[in-house]
Order: structure tokens, then C-alpha cells, then sequence
């Protein structure tokens, strides 16, 4: 199968989900704040907008991979079933790791995802008391636990203790489905200091050349270095890393919440943090992977940085140029989304004023239905600029877009 990713808008030919199940069912309120939700879903409601999203990639030509489905096959191989059970089991109570280990794969991948309930009082109330193996609700977030670079992947350090056994399952498919078995794997073993943590929607793909890391409330400077001296010893890596020092707010979680490209030379922003003159305007420091020992450089905005090392990018603002718009719509993920080719992207519905603001800019707005009605057509392959609309009531409430939702293995080069 392979992986191959070398910019943030390359023909997406293949593309990690997964799709909200039991896990967002069996969330109760004391695991939002955690879990960095800001409401439990109506899973049901959360799966049907999840489902046309991903028929709509399909019809678009994209290979739609269920992680659920690559982490069952890797259980199915013996030393991956016994690397999983050594990492993860000491962290299970006693009577719930000789359950798990008479569970099929397609069960144990399903409990690990999912969770299992203890048989208790009625009375049960704290998570403990309710749960012998956790749900992991955020795993529908793929962008996070994962991010492949060129021909490699980086497995994310999760900020969250709650969230860590993400990572686990991300190096299990990596490391022993058949397919993906001997894919290179940068920060294998992970790490449990909250020091050198990093998350994958901090991570852009921009060129062969460049990467932008944020720097934020889920990625560390340490692990940034970590994954900077990673890159240094690849053989075939890029030259420029921009690190991007976020405000910490609860509303900017990564990056990518922030900042999407959209086309060669269109992307998504919002502006009181990428661009310049702004009070929460975001510090820049650029680094050349190529030098013995780099050294960061003040580089003033992103995109002037950007635009210095050849990448000219022009803005679409995310809720348009309305103030109240723009915060409004940066926190339903106007700025978060996943381009599927060069000038043809997916946003949520919900992000009228975006949207707005990409008419303007020359795309043509399609809404999902009248695709997957056979009411209209979209074409990767026509030079068209256009953006389709998701719906996103139920998936927006969980603080993540289509580009968080997502994470490709697999984008043709960009000519």
C-alpha cells in the first residue's frame, strides 16, 4: 500500500478514516473536558453526516480506508495482537486483560475503540466505576494520531493521558497490517513526557520543501525539536521548517484550525492569527533542515514566510471579513479544510461566511446532497475551482472539520 505525501492539496488518492461508532455513544459529560469536546453526540446523527462525507470522497475518486478495519487485520497477525497486549494491557484492570485476551481481533479492535463497561451498580457514576477499558470518542479526529511526511509517518505523542492509547493503535496498523508493515515510522516508541508531546493536526505538509509545525496547546517545543531532528536524519527530507507559535486559547487546538491550503496559491486563514498586525498575530521562527545545526530565524507572518521560499499563497478569509464571523466560524472549523486536489475542497455547511468568501475568490459552491443526488458533478480533473459543503450539526460539535476528520497516506504530486 505505501505512503506518500508531499504537500497539503496533491490529488488524494488515499485516506485514513474513521467513522464515529460506539465510543461517541457510551461519552458521558465527565469525559468532555478531557477529551476536548464541548458537547456529548447524537452518534446516530454523527454518523450519517460521517457517511456522506465519506461517499462524497469516493465519488471523487478517493480510496476511503476505515482505521477500525486496518487495526482488526494488523490483530489478526500474531506479533502485532502480542506488541499491543504489551503496551497496553499493564494499564488495564486485572480482570478486563483476561477478557481482552480471549477476544477475537475484530472484538478486541472494536473494545479498544470502543470501550467496555463494567457489569456494576446502577448507581455507578465516575468513569471508573462505569468503564473497565475506556471509549476513545476522539479517534474519529485521524489527523491527530498520525502524519505522514514524504515516504514516512510520525506517530503523534498525545497531549491527553485519555488520548494515548490513540497512539498505540496508530503504531499497531503501521507496524503490522501487511500492507503498511515496513512503512518508516519516526517516533516509534512514543513518549509519555508531557514535555515532547505532538499532535498531527499541528503538522502541514506544504511542499516537498516546506512544513509548517504549530507550536500550541498540543504540541510542544520539545516535541517539535524531537521531530525537527527526525526530519535532520531522514535521507530525503525538506529544507525549510516554519515553527508557528499559537496563542493558547481553547478555540486554536492545532494548526490546521487556523490555516488550510485550498490550491496552489489559495488558502484558507484566520487572520487575527496568521496574518500580521494583529494582537495574537503568531510568531514565526524558521529553520533549514539542510544545515549542521540549525538555527531558528525570526520570519516575521507565515505567509510572508512562506512567500519568501516560493510558496504564494492568497488568503480567503475564514467568516469573511466580519470580525464576529470570522471567530464565529474559526470555531466551527471554517478554516479546517481538506483539499482533495488542487483547487477542490471540502468545508462544513455550517461555515456560511467562508463559503461566501470562496465565491468571491472564484470557487463554485456545491452543497454534498446535490452531488450525491446526481444533481450536479465535480470533476478533480478540470482546473475548476470549486468547494463542496458537508453537512456538519452533529460532527462540528466535536470541535474538528473535514481536514481533521482525515488523513491522507496517499496524494499524487502537485506539477
Amino acid at each position: 500500500m505505501g505512503v506518500s505525501v508531499h504537500s497539503e492539496i496533491g490529488r488524494l488518492r488515499r485516506v485514513l478514516v474513521h467513522e464515529p461508532g460506539s465510543e461517541v455513544d457510551q461519552m458521558v459529560p465527565g469525559m468532555m473536558e478531557e477529551l476536548l469536546f464541548d458537547d456529548i453526540l447524537f452518534g446516530a446523527a454523527a454518523r450519517d453526516e460521517h457517511r456522506r462525507f465519506r461517499r462524497v470522497l469516493q465519488l471523487l475518486g478517493v480510496e476511503v480506508l476505515e482505521s477500525e478495519d486496518l487495526l482488526s487485520r494488523a490483530l489478526s497477525e500474531r506479533d502485532g495482537r502480542e506488541w499491543l497486549e504489551s503496551r497496553i494491557l499493564p494499564h488495564i484492570d486485572p480482570p478486563f486483560r483476561e477478557k481482552f485476551r480471549a477476544m477475537g481481533p475484530r472484538e478486541a479492535s472494536r473494545a479498544l475503540v470502543g470501550g467496555v463497561r463494567r457489569k456494576g451498580s446502577p448507581t455507578a457514576v465516575t468513569l471508573d466505576d462505569l468503564f473497565g477499558i475506556r471509549p476513545l470518542p476522539n479517534w474519529c479526529f485521524q489527523r491527530d494520531t498520525q502524519v505522514v511526511l514524504g515516504d514516512r509517518v510520525h506517530i503523534s505523542s498525545m497531549a491527553s493521558v485519555a488520548r494515548r492509547r490513540e497512539g498505540e493503535l496508530a503504531r499497531t496498523i503501521f507496524r503490522f497490517h501487511p500492507q503498511l508493515r515496513g512503512t518508516p515510522i519516526m517516533e516509534e516508541e512514543g513518549t509519555d513526557d508531557e514535555r515532547l508531546v505532538l499532535e498531527g493536526g499541528d503538522v502541514l505538509v506544504l511542499s516537498p520543501d516546506i512544513v509548517a509545525v504549530g507550536e500550541s496547546a498540543r504540541t510542544s517545543a520539545g516535541g517539535l525539536d524531537t521531530l525537527m531532528e527526525q526530519l535532520r536524519r531522514a535521507e530525503v527530507r525538506p529544507r525549510w521548517l516554519f515553527q508557528v507559535s499559537l496563542p493558547r486559547q481553547r478555540a486554536f487546538m492545532h494548526l490546521d484550525t487556523l490555516f488550510t491550503p485550498v490550491d496552489r496559491d489559495v488558502c484558507l486563514v484566520y487572520p487575527p492569527v496568521i496574518l500580521p498586525g494583529y494582537p495574537e498575530s503568531a510568531r514565526v521562527l524558521e529553520y533549514d533542515l539542510h544545515a549542521r545545526d540549525p538555527e531558528p530565524r525570526e520570519a516575521g507572518d507565515l505567509l510572508g514566510a512562506l512567500a519568501r521560499r516560493g510558496l504564494r499563497y492568497r488568503p480567503v478569509f475564514c467568516g469573511g471579513r466580519d470580525p464576529v464571523e470570522q471567530q464565529r466560524e474559526q470555531w466551527t472549523d471554517g478554516a479546517n479544510a481538506l483539499a482533495v486536489a488542487p483547487g477542490v475542497a471540502v468545508l462544513y455547511d455550517r461555515n456560511v461566511r467562508t463559503a461566501e468568501a470562496l465565491d468571491e475568490a472564484g470557487f463554485r459552491i456545491v452543497h454534498a446532497d446535490e452531488l450525491l443526488l446526481g444533481g450536479t458533478e465535480v470533476s478533480v480533473d478540470s482546473g475548476e475551482q470549486v468547494c463542496i459543503l458537508i453537512p456538519s450539526n452533529e460532527l462540528s460539535r466535536a470541535r474538528g472539520g473535514p481536514h481533521c476528520l482525515t488523513h491522507p497516506i496517499w496524494r499524487d504530486p502537485v506539477s
